[in-house]
């Protein structure tokens, strides 16, 4: 457009940035009657939830008969965000978050609750925030400081809405939050901290705060780093961890002072549908350095395919690489579960979508195949026993809307440390929609073990929260409740 050309009224500059941000029909076929709402700033609530429901979501509109690249109850999406829960030993409890909405999902609610490990009973989820959004994207994420307090960082897709940070007034207690106004250092100068996106944050000791997220770049690649703060209120300079080509996916997990990330990138001129190989850094020092596997110091930001961080070049298969979890087992080694397929589009056009599982022993990295799934966005997470007994819990199974993410719920697991694995256990079936992105909590209790929830794969719907203990016991979370607390059900 030539500077001469007349400037388009608002609400059609509006449906022009729409059009940039969001794929070819996602306003229509959204269940969101204000569109404009997705450029609002969030309001801040602070009320009763009265029932667990959560966010129904879509993206890019596939014109084929899986309707959706992806889409369906996505509360604890996606796989970039994490923790979604985290077990507070002092009280005895999992605090966790997910992306809520009203009867008419409508819009996005940051919504907190706990589960209490002595009475069993889950808590009526405080309404935080309406992000003013339908975007998962911008699903909440938790952490909880040296002194109890409980910290919700409300994430961002992109630059188009702002983020926030939020701390609880009282330690380990979900009544009343505040608004943290942060800042980082943005070329030595303070600047609002008040945009991020896939943010990951790890709470150490007596250090703070360490948070992986994404910047997007002037011309839209995704950009990953890292930043630090102590108190959580002023951040220091983010510093870039790679940005090679179109930029990043990264997942992280985080014990014992030890973070560790996997990433892979976008192809220049490919677009943003391809992404492909398999990297993997680790700090010890709180992000003061970063080593690969073998201990090689590395100088960030990485900007080159050929890189010491590489463990895996899909690109030479001319497949996909979807991340899904990582973990670190009692000597603080790797694993790392992924989908490889053939592309992006829905269908059984890009089979076979394999999980792979790649585990550091210490000397090399192995590659073995967990199992096969019907769509690229199946995701599951990792589960450790020991070191040689590890569970992956995730929708392996087809669901009601096959090829559309999730699916019915499986445990899978391997007693010799991941080289095979078999069936253990199926734990949801006759499901009336499918099951999606199961969530370990950080420090995950037996008899709260993993939430996650469910949708429909080609419609908007209804969407329940799910948990299941260590034995494979699924409860459903109701709707509808309006007591403090209140004990779930089992699902069968």
């Amino acid at each position: 457009m030539s500077h001469k050309t007349p400037k388009p009224a608002f609400k059609t500059r509006l449906f022009l940035l729409c059009s940039l941000v969001f794929p070819a029909g996602c306003l229509k076929a959204q269940p969101n009657p204000h569109p404009d709402a997705r450029f609002a700033e969030a309001v801040i609530l602070q009320k009763k939830a009265n029932g667990f429901k959560g966010i129904w979501y879509m993206n890019q509109p596939s014109n084929d008969e899986y309707v959706y690249k992806y889409s369906g109850g996505l509360g604890t999406y996606p796989a970039n965000h994490r923790p979604f829960a985290i077990y507070a030993k002092e009280v005895d409890k999992t605090f966790f978050c997910f992306g809520g909405t009203d009867d008419d999902n409508s819009t996005l609610y940051h919504n907190v609750s706990y589960y209490d490990h002595k009475t069993g009973k889950v808590a009526n989820p405080l309404i935080l925030l309406n992000k003013n959004t339908i975007d998962a994207h911008d699903n909440p994420v938790i952490s909880i400081d040296d002194k109890g307090y409980i910290w919700i960082f409300s994430t961002s897709h992109g630059t188009t809405r702002p983020s926030y940070i939020h701390k609880s007034k009282k330690p380990y207690d979900i009544e009343a939050f505040e608004t943290v106004e942060a800042t980082e250092l943005v070329n030595g100068e303070e600047k609002p901290f008040n945009n991020f996106s896939y943010f990951q944050v790890y709470h150490q000791k007596g250090k703070g705060f360490l948070a992986l997220f994404t910047k997007y770049s002037d011309w839209g690649n995704r950009v990953i780093g890292y930043n630090t703060s102590k108190d959580g209120v002023k951040w220091g300079e983010w510093k870039v961890i790679a940005h090679i080509e179109q930029g990043h996916y990264q997942i992280s997990a985080g014990a014992d002072g030890k973070i560790a990330v996997a990433f892979d990138f976008h192809p220049q001129g490919k677009g943003l549908n391809y992404r492909t190989n398999l990297h993997y850094l680790e700090t010890t020092d709180f992000g003061g350095s970063w080593k690969t596997i073998n201990g090689q110091a590395v100088t960030l930001p990485l900007q080159s395919r050929d890189n010491p961080a590489l463990i895996k070049d899909f690109v030479s298969e001319g497949l996909n690489c979807y991340l899904l979890d990582i973990a670190l087992d009692s000597k603080l080694r790797p694993s790392i579960l992924v989908i490889s397929s053939k592309g992006y589009e829905a269908g059984p056009g890009n089979a076979p979508r394999l999980w792979r599982f790649f585990r550091h022993d210490g000397t090399r990295w192995s590659d073995n195949t967990v199992t096969v799934s019907d769509s690229n966005y199946d995701m599951g997470s990792i589960f450790f026993e020991n070191d040689r007994q590890i569970k992956i819990i995730g929708p392996t199974i087809d669901g009601p809307q096959a090829y559309n993410p999730g699916g019915e719920i499986a445990v899978w697991s391997t007693a010799d440390g991941g080289s095979g694995w078999k069936l253990e256990k199926q734990l949801t079936s006759k499901s009336a929609y499918n099951h999606t992105y199961v969530r370990r909590p950080l420090h995950a209790q037996k008899d709260f073990f993993a939430i996650w929830a469910d949708g429909h794969g080609r419609r908007p719907s209804e969407s329940y929260l799910y948990y299941c203990d260590f034995n494979g016991k699924v409860f459903r979370l109701p709707r509808q409740f309006t007591e403090k607390e209140i004990q779930a059900k089992p699902l069968y």
